[in-house]
């Protein structure tokens, strides 16, 4: 009984002289460890008094969740984007498999992601809360105490969310390497080859892309999304042959791949209200979702007077 009173105060007063560690970003295993970086999937603690590395148990709220998708979508819409921009003047329905080809490779390569993140083997994740900015760039908050050392603390205070994607990135590019050349050659006689060289390039650029910017994206993505939807929304449209609004209206919807094109950007734009509002007021910010047409609608509206060749007509 006395051997554990004595131990109990000798915990009692390394805590009342152990202080918190220096930086935000700093946490010890122990309390008899040294202040350095949290092991992958711990947070220092801000209410312990010695700064405690814990366990991060808690789940990915809606908005994680969304910025995963828009990280998923990202790569996929550049699949497509590569496919029918090297396939342009074949047939929409002969390069039709290369597309099913790229979504069937993102959804596989997503399944693969949720099931190699802790828990291994379920689609349920654990991860650490996000509260600010700076959570996603700790390399920038290693503390210099007294300006005469720097004490190292990176970490992956934002887990699992910074190398989530790209695990996803990287098993998208291996399932690229192994289907893709093999759908190509088979269905579409090797028309696909350009997109897949493409891929080689730019999912390697969006790793990098995420290492770099991913704290900025993952608060600015809704308003990429929106701005972008609509602005390549209004590309395409300007990009048709016949500017008239009947022909736009008509085009719109008869042509396979006009018509496949504007839905797209209509649930991206959906996605990105989404993303925006949380749908926190379902009441009220739901009916949002109705203007998703709006862009498209008023460009149709408006192309008599926005076309350049009827500049100068009276």
């Amino acid at each position: 009984m006395s051997l554990l009173l004595d131990t109990s105060s000798d915990f009692i007063v390394k805590m009342n002289i152990v202080k918190t560690c220096p930086g935000e970003y700093c946490g010890r295993e122990t309390i008899d460890a040294d202040c350095g970086a949290c092991p992958r999937g711990y947070q220092p603690s801000r209410e312990s008094t010695w700064s405690e590395c814990i366990e991060c148990n808690g789940s990915l709220a809606l908005h994680d969740w969304l910025y995963l998708g828009f990280m998923a979508l990202l790569s996929l819409v550049l699949h497509w984007f590569f496919i029918d921009f090297k396939t342009r003047g074949k047939r929409f329905r002969s390069v039709l498999v290369l597309h099913l080809s790229a979504l069937v490779e993102s959804a596989i390569a997503a399944v693969l992601t949720l099931l190699v993140a802790d828990p291994v083997g379920s689609m349920h994740i654990r991860s650490c809360n996000v509260n600010k900015l700076s959570d996603w760039y700790t390399m920038l908050y290693n503390p210099s105490p007294n300006y005469t050392f720097t004490l190292h603390c990176t970490q992956e205070l934002v887990y699992p969310l910074y190398t989530m994607v790209m695990v996803y990135y990287a098993i998208s590019l291996v399932l690229l390497m192994l289907i893709r050349p093999v759908i190509s050659y088979k269905f579409v006689e090797g028309r696909g080859t350009k997109s897949i060289y493409a891929a080689l390039y730019f999912l390697p650029i969006l790793i990098v892309l995420q290492a770099v910017f991913g704290g900025l994206l993952y608060y600015a993505f809704p308003f990429i999304v929106l701005v972008v939807s609509v602005v390549t929304s209004a590309v395409h449209l300007a990009s048709m042959k016949d500017q008239k609004m009947r022909d736009l209206i008509v085009d719109s919807f008869t042509n396979e791949r006009n018509a496949t094109i504007l839905i797209g950007h209509w649930l991206l734009h959906a996605y990105g209200i989404i993303s925006l509002t949380l749908l926190k007021q379902p009441g009220f910010q739901a009916p949002l979702i109705a203007l998703v047409p709006f862009p498209a609608i008023f460009y149709v509206l408006t192309v008599r007077f926005s076309n350049p060749d009827n500049l100068g007509r009276t």
